[in-house]
């Protein structure tokens, strides 16, 4: 059945254990034995620590690997921020970007967003505009939390700095953001 010589598969079947394969299975129960005792939040690098300072000497990357191997992780610290929470009823204007993000000149079309970053004290949230057609930020802002002000500030901003000498009957502007609600924007 097999498309390799029967003497190959004997020779792999009888074969002892690689060293390896005979560490990981003293090590394994340990793994499981200090993620247990630590309420099942412990990642690898505190088990690997944990695991040295009972005396059992192990590199983390195998820690690593085995956590992966029995299938549990480590908990993490607070959830992943949710900056878009679309609502299909809503009623949504029209949308004229229609997928087509260039422009045939400059501040004829932006794009506008805002994400979250991660830093060591917490997340910020960063709003910015895009012109399409040059391709490159012409506002943005970053506040601690998720407001109203955070977006229009960035949009005020562009608006400024791109339109602040024009004169609105002479150019057509698209604007486009996405489609998401913000619960408790303010």
């Amino acid at each position: 059945m097999l498309p390799i010589a029967p003497q190959t598969y004997y020779a792999a079947r009888f074969r002892a254990s690689s060293a390896r394969r005979l560490r990981d299975e003293m090590l394994l129960p340990e793994v499981l034995r200090v993620w247990d005792e630590n309420y099942r939040v412990y990642g690898a690098p505190k088990i690997w620590t944990q695991l040295n300072r009972e005396g059992t000497t192990v590199a983390r990357c195998t820690v690593e690997r085995l956590m992966h191997q029995l299938g549990i992780r480590g908990a993490t610290r607070g959830g992943k921020p949710v900056t878009t929470r679309s609502e299909p009823a809503d009623e949504r204007p029209f949308d004229l970007v229609d997928r087509d993000f260039t422009a045939e000149a400059p501040n004829t079309k932006w794009v506008a967003d805002f994400t979250y970053v991660r830093t060591r004290s917490g997340f910020v949230y960063a709003a910015f505009v895009i012109d399409c057609y040059a391709r490159a930020i012409v506002g943005w802002n970053v506040a601690r939390r998720m407001t109203t002000d955070l977006v229009l500030t960035a949009l005020e901003q562009a608006i400024w700095d791109r339109l602040g000498t024009e004169s609105g009957s002479e150019s057509r502007l698209i604007h486009h953001s996405d489609a998401g609600s913000q619960p408790g924007f303010k």
